[in-house]
């Protein structure tokens, strides 16, 4: 059977009205891939539609016309395809399918069957995608047999979906789940102290799959972690001017064995580095030092860091490696994971940008004990947003451990971190370029970015901007009934548990809203907000009023 990293097909399987055609074209935007629909293949190839070819041609000419095109589809690679339900019949399908990718089963009870085809018969009785083999005077108990034969033939599968109770969107993460959880790579440990340290967690993602490691001390077995992972040629490490001289002298030790193919970065500390112009000093440096398309940018640095020297990674050459190897709170638990690399531009934070995956995330928490107290401070709202998002456990361990962790204890702290950044990849795995669910991750990051953009990215920090935006929008989810008191409540004592700013400073109110209209959320002019309906649990809208939100705004302060 075909390694699924070898061949990345995504091939579905199943009965009729399983949802294959919709599943494959949603699975398709998820990844980034193209999607292929062997019946509606078939149909272009014959020019008649697939009732017609039945009743004019025969079954076994439909076969025939389907082999061929099943064959011209599974040739190629990062396609979802989608098969007809009887394509499994055939012996040399089956093994076609096998060898060209990963193979999912979409399964359905018949009652579930008979009652989509009964449905489907009522909003388009001219359809003639409905097989003529399920014409029948007692079609349920067709469907019954027809399914009961090809049973054992649908077994082949590397990965099966149960479709009775689940909507399609559902049924497409299922899938890319499955897929992702058989591409990605074994385990690799890294040896700390004489301590073995396994990866916390995978990203796996369409345009690659990376491990991410999380604990006290990693700094010193980087030599090991980039050989495990292949970097042999130059790395340049890209860090800013506060940064580099805490850590470039361990960073050097730890790969002295490549000192004459290593090569320092430096540029200024702060967001306004984060430009155009600053990754064009970059791309110059680059040129000078020689890097070619083998070479590696390692990132050393906090959010800022992650994201300009991941743009220059993924832009210079059209994209060489990246390590990321973040040293604040909110780059190990946020920026350094799910590749969104981008620069600002004087309307906006990350305006422009890409998605492009690192090659590891190495996250020595111990580097956070170098952070000013009001960064480190900062740094926690992004693992409370995650708790607050995906996972209300979170959130209990924080609040249990709130001490520990403003003091770095680095068993407690690392867990935390570790957690957090495990809970960011279970996200940007399911959705690397942020078509639907990846949204959840903007939670308290419309107001944050509408304060930043307004204060000039002078007076808050962006963990701060993001507490105070994400009490804005537990505010506005309570406006609108998702949410009781108790939530808002305890949104906000945690908030304060950990020092974060909950008022905005002194800000004109149109100008925050202005901001936030040029935020890369934005879509048909719309702003897509991410609420509460529960500790853990959210829901995306798009239409807030602008009277909600100057209500939410001046309950933060805004003036």
């Amino acid at each position: 059977m075909a390694d699924v990293k070898d061949k990345p097909n995504i091939i579905l399987i199943g009965f009729s009205f399983t949802g294959k055609t919709r599943v494959a074209q949603l699975v398709s935007k998820m990844l980034g891939w193209d999607w292929v629909d062997t019946d509606e293949e078939i149909v272009r190839l014959a020019g008649k539609s697939i009732s017609q070819i039945f009743s004019q041609d025969g079954e076994d000419a439909f076969r025939k016309l389907e082999k061929k095109v099943l064959k011209k589809a599974c040739s190629g690679q990062t396609h979802v395809i989608a098969t007809g339900g009887g394509a499994v019949l055939d012996a040399q399908n089956r093994r076609l399918m096998q060898n060209s990718g990963f193979v999912v089963c979409l399964e359905a009870s018949p009652e579930a069957i008979y009652k989509r085809l009964k449905l489907e018969v009522r909003r388009n009785p001219k359809n003639t995608m409905i097989r003529p083999l399920l014409s029948s005077t007692r079609p349920l108990q067709r469907i019954r047999e027809m399914k009961a034969y090809r049973q054992t033939f649908y077994s082949m599968a590397n990965w099966t979906v149960h479709t009775d109770n689940l909507r399609l969107e559902e049924v497409a993460h299922e899938v890319v789940r499955g897929f992702q959880y058989h591409s990605q790579p074994a385990d690799i440990s890294l040896s700390v102290r004489g301590k073995k340290i396994i990866s916390v967690c995978h990203v796996a993602t369409s345009s690659g799959s990376y491990p991410v490691f999380a604990s006290w001390g990693l700094l010193d077995c980087l030599d090991e972690a980039m050989h495990k992972i292949g970097v042999s040629g130059k790395v340049v490490v890209i860090g800013d001017d506060q940064v580099l001289p805490l850590f470039i002298a361990r960073v050097k030790d730890s790969l002295s064995h490549m000192a004459a193919k290593l090569a320092v970065c430096e540029f200024p500390a702060g967001e306004k580095s984060k430009s155009l112009k600053t990754v064009s000093r970059i791309y110059d440096f680059l040129v000078r030092s020689g890097v070619e398309r083998q070479d590696c940018v390692l990132a050393l640095g906090g959010g800022v860091t992650t994201d300009l020297a991941g743009f220059a990674a993924a832009t210079y050459l059209r994209g060489i490696s990246l390590v990321h190897l973040p040293t604040s709170i909110i780059g190990m638990s946020d920026a350094a994971i799910g590749g969104k690399v981008a620069v600002d531009l004087p309307w906006g934070k990350n305006l422009v940008g890409s998605f492009y995956q690192p090659r590891m995330v190495l996250i020595d928490t111990e580097t956070l004990s170098t952070l000013p107290e009001r960064e480190r401070k900062a740094g926690w709202a992004e693992v409370l947003k995650h708790g607050f998002i995906l996972d209300a456990s979170l959130l209990d361990y924080a609040e249990a451990n709130a001490n520990s962790l403003k003091s770095l204890d680095p068993q407690i702290t690392s867990r935390a971190i570790a957690w957090s950044a495990s809970l960011k990849a279970s996200v940007v795995s399911l959705d690397e370029k942020e078509n639907n669910l990846r949204r959840v991750l903007n939670f308290g990051h419309t107001i944050g970015h509408g304060l930043e953009a307004a204060l000039k990215y002078r007076r808050m920090l962006h963990g701060e901007a993001v507490s105070v935006g994400m009490l804005g929008a537990t505010l506005l989810s309570h406006r609108r009934g998702l949410i009781t008191d108790d939530i808002v409540n305890r949104v906000r004592t945690l908030l304060k548990k950990f020092a974060l700013p909950t008022l905005a400073p002194k800000v004109s109110l149109e100008e925050v809203s202005g901001a936030m209209s040029l935020d890369k959320k934005v879509k048909n002019k719309s702003i897509y907000w991410v609420l509460l309906r529960g500790l853990g649990e959210t829901v995306i809208v798009n239409d807030v009023s602008r009277e909600e939100v100057v209500a939410v705004l001046k309950e933060l302060g805004c003036q």
